[in-house]
């Protein structure tokens, strides 16, 4: 259990709320297989996790140095992801039941490191976008997870102390940012092991999402 009182809760969205890490590797691959770098790119996806696409684009082009302009490479990884996202629509089970109940007590906001176009596919489903009262994208900051400015950005468009947030990440990056901004962090082993998550400085693992509000808020 955590004893620390929340004012608000900050949730990740990538591994949190919509299984798209699959996605989005997926739709990453399909272009560098245009490209010609299907077999040889040299990404290694975990290192990105919780980190925002760009930096991913930017690491590609330091080692391959294609043709595209980095704004076009973006573009068209970005319409293969959407277009999975609406096909699939990968929330996972019990999210919404979570983000609603929350929603009810604590203002909620969103802190990815999708861009704003890609998140508002996925808030789209379900009406999730009701339930935010602050949406804070990749594109709002100037430095990605592990930074911890979009968390404090969050916190502050919530109008609440960084202290009295509780974050939902499910990634080493998003753990460290969240640490930094000196929050409280639950992590959901979705895409890391719990072991993992907690050297990387969760305060508590929870390993389906009614355990979030039943044990810890």
């Amino acid at each position: 259990m955590l004893t620390t009182q929340f004012e608000a809760v900050i949730f990740d969205m990538d591994g949190v709320i919509v299984d798209s890490e699959p996605l989005h590797e997926q739709s990453f691959i399909e272009v560098w297989d245009e490209l010609g770098f299907g077999d040889n790119h040299g990404i290694h996806f975990p290192d990105f996790y919780g980190r925002s696409d760009r930096v991913v684009w930017e690491a590609f082009i330091e080692k391959h140095n294609p043709t595209p302009a980095i704004e076009e490479l973006i573009g068209l990884r970005e319409e293969r992801l959407i277009r999975m996202l609406r096909e699939q629509e990968p929330l996972f089970d019990g999210v919404t039941d979570l983000i609603q109940r929350l929603a009810k007590r604590y203002p909620l906001g969103l802190a990815s490191g999708s861009i704003h176009r890609v998140i508002d596919e996925v808030l789209a489903m379900q009406n999730l976008r009701s339930y935010f009262k602050d949406v804070t994208s990749s594109e709002d900051v100037s430095k990605p997870k592990p930074s911890p400015e979009i968390f404090l950005l969050s916190a502050k468009r919530l109008g609440v102390p960084p202290e009295k947030c509780c974050v939902i990440e499910d990634t080493v990056n998003g753990i460290k940012a969240a640490k930094a901004a000196e929050m409280t962090v639950i992590a959901i082993p979705n895409t890391f092991d719990s072991s993992t998550l907690m050297v990387a400085g969760a305060d508590l693992i929870c390993d389906d999402y009614s355990q979030i509000e039943s044990k810890t808020l």
